[in-house]
């Protein structure tokens, strides 16, 4: 069992940056994938960044790829999520997941953890 809590939501104007964070309890195990994913109202739930396997691998939608940059503390099993450059398409509720294998990184269905989520907003 991982519980997942995340943490560094917030409102911010377009162009600014924000920093999520997800503390993890429980036995995350040797090989696995840590990743953010966010879903805005009335769309689908995307996956957002994701890392495996002791931080050895990261992926990214293409959405945010050159904005975002997770990482993962893994003395702490603290994941984060440095977000910069955002734009009002960013806006969303940002949730932070956990499954014990590797593969579909950035595929939700695939992971087994998630935490409540922490909101984003982005003004123009």
């Amino acid at each position: 069992q991982v519980q997942l809590v995340e943490s560094g939501g917030g409102s911010v104007q377009a162009g600014g940056s924000l920093r999520l964070s997800c503390a993890a309890s429980g036995y995350i195990g040797r090989k696995y994938c840590m990743a953010w994913f966010r879903q805005a109202p009335g769309k689908e739930r995307e996956g957002v960044a994701a890392i495996c396997t002791a931080g050895r691998t990261t992926y990214y939608a293409d959405s945010v790829k050159g904005r975002f940059t997770i990482s993962q503390d893994n003395g702490k099993n603290t994941l984060a999520l440095q977000m910069a450059t955002l734009t009002p398409e960013d806006t969303a509720m940002y949730y932070c997941a956990h499954k014990p294998r590797e593969g579909g990184a950035l595929v939700g269905n695939y992971y087994n953890y998630w935490g409540q989520g922490t909101q984003v907003t982005v003004s123009s």
